[in-house]
Order: structure tokens, then C-alpha cells, then sequence
């Protein structure tokens, strides 16, 4: 298994890291917090985890180990699959999704697309005796960028990140410009924040 990837940055968004080691350019699946953390930098270390399956080979990357523990402790959860996990963890920085998990907030986690009701109850009930070892480690988490993006660029990158996720390009063209319209300025991270919780 690859522990972690430590390498320059070939290509960044929202939703993917291409890190060159070692002459090999590695796709990484990212979440919008380790996107956060890592953007403007030159280099980057990611903590990988491998998704072995029949069709496909996928590497997910993240910036800080509680990060990485709290997608395998949501994959292991029946109907919660690495997309969704991903999903998870681009709404909330782990912290806040400790928080979610422990006060029971069914609401608020069930805001994320793709979590209803019942999926939102089962991963608070399996996880709130589980997350309270990763509280103080969750408790760093990088928070958004607040690097200044043009507004076409903004809308251009997380439009992207959104279509990446598996989110139909109409619904989310609508939704971003939409969210635009009522904040010019939000971050590319802000609008796909808010994108997540509207589609």
C-alpha cells in the first residue's frame, strides 16, 4: 500500500491532484479542504489511500492524516462509497464533521448531496464512538484559501470540480452561476461549498 506521496505539483483542482515523484505523474483524488491546503504551494505531501476495484484503480490524496482516517472510516459504512465520502469531506473540514457526528446532527449532514435521512443516521450511529480520537488531531485543519480568483476563473474551476464529482454540467452551470450572482467574489472553494449543499 503507498503511504503517502511527496512530489512537486504537476496539475491542481478542486477535485484532483497530479503529483510528479520520482518521474511519475500520480492522479489523486482530492477533497475540496485538502485542495484548500494545498493550493499555491510548489510541492505537496499527500497521504494516499488505493481503491482497488475490477474497473478501475483509484488513488485518493489527502493533507493531513485525520483526514485520511475519517474517508476509511466513512467508506466503511454500507452505501457510503468513495465519491460520497469525497462529497462528505469537501462540505466539512473534519473537524466540523466530528462535530456534525458527535452532536448528532442529522441535518445538517444530510444537506450533502447524495446523504438522505437514514444514511445521515447510520453514519452518526457508527461512527460517534470512533471520531472522538480524532478530535484533537482533526482540530488543524487547514481552512479555505483566500486567495482572490477572477470571477470566470472561479466559476470556470469549480464547475469543473463539480462536473468531476458526477454532477450533470446543466444543473451545475445554473448552480454556480446562480451562487455568482448573489456573491461575486466567493472562492472557488465557497461556491462548490454552497454548489454541494444545492444540487
Amino acid at each position: 500500500m503507498i503511504e503517502y506521496i511527496r512530489g512537486n505539483i504537476a496539475e491542481l483542482t478542486p477535485a484532483e491532484a497530479i503529483i510528479e515523484a520520482g518521474g511519475v505523474g500520480y492522479q489523486l483524488f482530492i477533497s475540496l479542504n485538502t485542495y484548500s491546503a494545498i493550493q499555491g504551494r510548489q510541492e505537496t505531501k499527500l497521504f494516499a489511500y488505493e481503491a482497488i476495484r475490477e474497473d478501475a484503480h483509484l488513488l485518493y490524496g489527502f493533507a493531513t492524516k485525520a483526514e485520511r482516517e475519517l474517508f476509511l472510516q466513512l467508506i466503511g459504512i454500507s452505501g457510503v462509497g468513495g465519491q460520497t465520502a469525497r462529497m462528505i469531506l469537501s462540505a466539512f473540514t473534519p473537524a466540523e464533521l466530528v462535530s456534525v457526528i458527535q452532536n448528532e446532527d442529522v441535518r445538517l449532514l444530510k444537506s450533502v448531496k447524495g446523504i438522505g435521512p437514514k444514511a445521515a443516521q447510520r453514519i452518526i450511529v457508527e461512527l460517534r464512538d470512533k471520531v472522538d480520537a480524532l478530535t484533537g488531531a482533526a482540530g488543524g485543519t487547514a481552512t479555505a484559501g483566500t486567495v482572490s480568483t477572477a470571477v470566470s476563473e472561479a466559476a470556470k474551476e469549480a464547475g469543473s470540480a463539480l462536473t468531476t464529482l458526477g454532477f450533470p454540467p446543466a444543473a451545475v452551470h445554473k448552480t454556480v452561476t446562480a451562487i455568482l450572482k448573489e456573491n461575486p467574489q466567493a472562492s472557488v472553494e465557497a461556491i462548490i461549498k454552497l454548489a454541494l449543499k444545492m444540487l
